[in-house]
């Protein structure tokens, strides 16, 4: 089939990556300054495991190009296929009226992309609404995303499931056929209405960070009863009730799909004239955690921080990311300015999008291309993102290289005995 796929997304080069590695023709409609314009130069910057090696394969095969997200659907375009960002919503409904009357009777169009639940109904009546249009020909179809950040790649070529919302039995078999490449262990593709599954993405995530927050609550609470809260999360992942997932408490959670279908839940809730409480309190728990690990750096010094030098490592929202949307260690660097704090920083992909985001050179900020030189002389590290090379570091020259060995670990990945038991001042996220 010949597919057009627009959208500077991660899912939008995933998608049109995967699709074009079975055989399909595909371009990629993307902006100017997208990532897939620098594919065959050394300025590639989205790390994503996996998929510049396949988009270049791709591509260098004339299965894949790209093309302007101006530019229009060619007329051989069988698929219309949306993955834009969520602020695109009117681009969204000039491609599909801009589409000829004369389009197939079987034109498939699917919206992959994080707009408001009804979004595709909207756009359906819009596809019917052209002038000339054959109320019989075309229908759209929701597939939300469901990709992971750090295994989108994985997570479209095996995926656990898939949620297909159409309301139209022969789209419903179209979109099965465009993912059987990618469904052939077990049938895992879901076939709802398109509201139910742009409702069920944004349940999804609502209920993974009700689940995070819930845990940070009892993290908290554990350390004022001298409870281990890891203890207390592996007896609760052993019942089969509950289940091992999303039960790490942290420093918070970020990101910005993430947290925008957390706050798009939210907003639904309270336009329907329900009461959004929990999911609004699911909210604020994550934006008081997002200072913990400044209130035990606070308690540790009694309130006297100024002059003082933290080191954080990590500040992309999550490992195997250069992003920063929404990331726990913006508010935590804030409120370390606030106190007159210098930070010094390390990130193994995150330190551009951290300059920008500073907007100028400040003599409180200093980033580091190596993490002991960011905790040398250090009154305090603070561990906010779980990169793997953080997990096992040179204990003894952390120790020697910083002025105070206390450790804020915000992701509990380090063992408190052992920390103790080698000369550190040891804080985690209810951990004893």
């Amino acid at each position: 089939m010949n597919l057009e796929v627009y959208g500077d997304t991660l899912c939008a080069l995933v998608s049109a990556t995967a699709l074009a590695s079975t055989g399909h023709q595909v371009t990629l409609h993307v902006s100017a300054d997208s990532v897939a314009n620098t594919l065959e130069h050394d300025e590639f910057t989205l790390r994503e495991p996996g998929l510049a090696p396949l988009m270049l394969e791709q591509k260098r095969a004339g299965r894949l190009n790209i093309a302007p997200l101006s530019q229009v659907p060619d007329s051989s375009c069988t698929v219309l296929w949306l993955a834009l960002s969520p602020d695109s919503l009117p681009l969204a409904h000039r491609l599909v009226e801009g589409l000829p009357a004369d389009i197939d009777p079987e034109f498939l169009i699917v919206n992959q992309s994080t707009f408001p639940v009804g979004t595709t109904e909207a756009l359906q009546k819009t596809l019917l609404n052209r002038p000339g249009a054959d109320s019989r020909f075309g229908a759209v179809v929701s597939v939300p995303d469901l990709l992971t950040e750090g295994a989108a790649l994985t997570g479209f070529i095996r995926p656990t499931h898939w949620l297909v919302g159409a309301d139209m039995p022969w789209a419903s078999r179209l979109v099965a056929e465009l993912l059987r490449p990618f469904n052939r262990r077990r049938d895992g593709i879901m076939h709802m209405r398109p509201r139910e599954a742009e409702f069920t993405k944004l349940a999804i995530n609502g209920m993974l960070a009700t689940r995070l927050s819930y845990m940070n609550d009892m993290a908290n609470l554990a350390d004022s009863l001298n409870v281990d809260i890891e203890c207390v999360r592996k007896g609760m992942g052993a019942d089969s009730r509950i289940g091992e997932a999303y039960l790490y408490p942290g420093c918070g959670f970020g990101g910005l799909s993430f947290s925008r279908d957390v706050m798009s839940l939210a907003s639904t809730l309270q336009h329907s004239g329900l009461q959004a409480q929990l999911i609004e309190e699911v909210l604020q728990i994550n934006e008081r955690q997002k200072e913990t690990l400044f209130r035990k750096l606070w308690q540790y010094y009694d309130t006297q921080l100024e002059g003082r030098k933290v080191a954080i490592w990590g500040v992309a929202f999550k490992p195997e990311s250069s992003r920063i949307d929404n990331a726990p260690a913006l508010k935590l660097i804030e409120a370390l300015w606030a106190q007159g704090v210098q930070v010094h920083v390390h990130d193994p992909r995150a330190l551009p999008a951290l300059a920008q985001w500073a907007g100028r050179d400040r003599d409180d900020l200093v980033l580091h291309d190596d993490p002991y030189e960011a905790a040398a002389g250090a009154d305090a590290l603070m561990l906010v993102t779980e990169w793997k090379p953080y997990w096992s570091p040179d204990f003894k020259r952390l120790k020697a290289e910083m002025a105070k060995p206390l450790l804020l670990d915000g992701r509990n990945v380090w063992d408190p005995a052992y920390m103790k038991r080698s000369g550190f001042v040891y804080y985690g996220i209810g951990r004893r």
